[in-house]
């Protein structure tokens, strides 16, 4: 077995941009992501991967609401399902494409995904105000009409972007199978685990875990993996190379290296939008509190094996 006492252990949270619409597509892109990926392998790097799941899952939860209206033998599926599901069919398409860039580079690493339960407390402040967006964008006119039509369903504008459903989104507190990602992290496995931020659940009276209708943020479904497996660095992945401050205006700027004590400045002046950069940003704070000489990286796929050179991402450190 490798030693990997000195490779530098990476928790790659893997954005939307990533993955796709349909499975078709889907499968064309992890195959790009999965070069950029392996490359990080390929300087010295031990990776553990999580990824997002936002318009599969809500896709997934639609198709069956709307087939149980029409077919009596089919029921709604709820949101602890539809997340595994969506674990169980991205990391399926991760697998494939990472273990065909492995085999093209005659690398020894296997893969493998975990479905992985997250456990929240069942108080959250987070049940009694659903905020998290899932699923597909819609117009105004759009998610006024889903809303007269389905009680208690919620759509929110998300970001500028369009109309989306919110949901419950509460603090994740503890990872379920963590003892099974460590162990296959010792024996050369790349683990996909905590996708779409993990299945939600809570822990009854007599220790039995039971899934709640909420979804954990991803970005910090991954901080809190990253701390599990007490990570070097959290990689964050989006669209963008750089997280900027007053983003979009004439002063825009990009940010190469801040500290933790800037990022939540920056925060707290209004920099980064709820819907996208914020909760990136505060997971990568929260991962970088959690130990000594810990790093998070905001940057994009693309140039993601540059962050290393400096060459990319906005690095935030202690």
């Amino acid at each position: 077995m490798q030693d990997n006492s000195k490779l530098n252990r990476i928790v790659i949270a893997l954005g939307g941009n990533a993955l796709g619409n349909t499975p078709k597509e889907q499968q064309e892109k992890v195959e790009i992501a999965a070069r950029t990926l392996v490359e990080l392998i390929s300087q010295g790097n031990e990776i553990i991967i999580s990824h997002g799941n936002g318009p599969q899952v809500g896709m997934i939860n639609l198709a069956f609401e709307e087939a149980s209206k029409i077919n009596n033998k089919i029921v709604p599926v709820d949101l602890p399902e539809c997340t595994a599901m969506s674990q169980g069919y991205i990391g399926y398409h991760l697998q494939n494409a990472i273990k065909k860039e492995l085999n093209r580079q005659n690398m020894p690493w296997h893969v493998a995904t975990v479905v992985t339960q997250i456990e929240v407390d069942k108080n959250d402040e987070a049940f009694k105000n659903p905020k998290k967006p899932i699923g597909s964008f819609y117009t105004k006119e759009e998610a006024d009409k889903l809303m007269a039509e389905n009680e208690g369903l919620v759509i929110k504008e998300d970001a500028g972007r369009g109309y989306r459903r919110v949901v419950p989104s509460p603090l994740p507190k503890d990872i379920v199978e963590k003892e099974c990602i460590m162990n296959m992290l010792d024996n050369e496995f790349i683990v996909i685990a905590c996708g779409g931020g993990g299945v939600p659940v809570v822990k009854n009276d007599d220790g039995k875990y039971e899934g709640v209708p909420a979804v954990i943020d991803k970005d910090f479904a991954s901080a809190k993996l990253a701390d599990t497996v007490n990570a070097d660095y959290l990689f964050i992945l989006t669209a963008v190379d750089r997280v900027s401050i007053n983003w979009g205006k004439p002063n825009q700027k990009d940010l190469e290296s801040i500290s933790i004590e800037e990022a939540e400045k920056y925060c707290q002046e209004g920099h980064f939008a709820p819907g996208s950069m914020l909760p990136k940003v505060k997971a990568a704070i929260e991962f970088v509190k959690g130990g000594k000489g810990r790093k998070a990286v905001i940057a994009s796929l693309e140039k993601a094996s540059l962050v290393m050179e400096g060459k990319s991402g906005t690095v935030i450190h202690s």
